[in-house]
């Protein structure tokens, strides 16, 4: 693997930023309708004891990506068919991923622009970012970090000032008990997005200070949980139970809604700037997890070389995922989030851990 070239607070921006990326954009745990939030806060529990299970993996073999200590603790054969499991999972995220952008776009401002053109033009972005490596991605996170708080913080106080928020839309809390909560967090939350910070486990081989990696990722994944579920309340406070079911983008919906003093308004724009941003970085980490993955299993020596063609099967893939992005978000619910998502970034990484121990017990 190269040589590490990641500090501290650049794990902790991508952390941040990734976590945050298309789970702004979807109405999540809308189904445990106005206690989504807690749901939410509910799944970021658990997605920092996944972190704490990946970094665990990551402790035992420190010197090894993911594909390597598979074959070490599953043997060759299905440790390497494992690992290509994984980066056909990695690419399909990525391509729903872009769907998410090509979507929002369409509806935000390109109507007649056909879904293929614009998903295209993000994905050259990605196939050029991921060519240079993960030290550009994290300096490209660096850079944007600020502008994206200042934004959010932005937002935040300007739909206080409008008087949008309706409290009362957030009663009455835990309306039919704490199980429709709970079902909601193991087949939606806590594998969208908290789980899907499993592809770090490729980053921390990077990490200049590796021991403190842990307490970094701990807290980035507690902060975007907390800030995601604060955004979904606010996206109920202001639209409604039912409006946010119906809404596609709810976030889009409720920053539509402000108008301070008559004239500020239209600030839709900005968030717009900031989901690309955050869409850019979660889909190419994403990409770059799964070439970095493949040039390991393969033995390719110039890992770039596989940046173009996994690029274009994504594009392609991004299209034909769903006729439609309502089915394309049912998929995700019904499919990626009950199955495939607790499947690799849970079971797997939980029986991997108890092998690792089994093995690394005497040491």
């Amino acid at each position: 693997m190269e040589k590490a070239k990641i500090s501290l607070y650049q794990l902790f921006v991508l952390i941040l930023l990734f976590e945050l990326g298309s789970a702004l954009l979807v109405p999540l745990a809308i189904d445990a309708k106005q206690d989504a939030w807690m749901a939410i806060l509910f799944g970021m529990l658990g997605g920092l004891f996944l972190y704490w299970v990946y970094y665990r993996l990551f402790y035992y073999y420190p010197e090894l990506s993911p594909p390597e200590y598979m074959q070490e603790l599953l043997g060759k054969i299905l440790g390497k068919i494992i690992s290509f499991c994984y980066i056909i999972f990695f690419l399909l995220i990525a391509a729903r991923i872009l769907r998410d952008f090509g979507e929002m776009l369409l509806t935000f401002a390109y109507i007649e622009t056909p879904l293929f053109i614009v998903n295209a033009l993000l994905m050259l972005v990605i196939i050029y970012a991921v060519s240079k490596g993960i030290e550009v991605l994290a300096r490209t996170g660096e850079l944007f970090f600020v502008f994206i708080y200042f934004m959010a913080i932005a937002g935040f106080i300007l739909i206080a000032f409008s008087g949008l928020i309706d409290i009362n839309n957030l009663k009455p809390v835990l309306e039919e008990g704490i199980f429709p909560v709970a079902r909601v967090v193991f087949t939606q939350t806590l594998s969208f997005p908290f789980g899907e910070v499993f592809v770090f486990s490729m980053i921390l081989p990077y990490v200049t200070d590796r021991k403190k990696a842990k307490m970094t990722g701990l807290i980035a994944i507690a902060l975007s949980g907390i800030n995601i579920a604060i955004t979904m309340a606010i996206n109920i406070g202001v639209l409604g139970v039912d409006l946010t079911l119906r809404s596609s983008f709810p976030l889009l919906s409720t920053i539509q809604s402000i108008q301070v003093a008559e004239f500020l308004e239209r600030l839709d724009v900005f968030f717009m700037i900031s989901s690309v941003i955050c869409i850019f970085l979660k889909a190419s980490i994403f990409v770059y997890v799964a070439v970095t993955s493949s040039a390991i299993i393969f033995k390719v020596k110039k890992t770039s070389s596989l940046t173009y063609p996994f690029g274009m099967v994504i594009l392609f893939m991004s299209v034909t995922v769903a006729s439609s992005y309502a089915e394309h978000i049912a998929e995700g619910l019904k499919f990626g989030t009950r199955f495939l998502s607790p499947l690799f970034f849970i079971f797997i990484p939980l029986l991997l851990l108890a092998i690792a121990f089994l093995k690394n017990r005497k040491k």
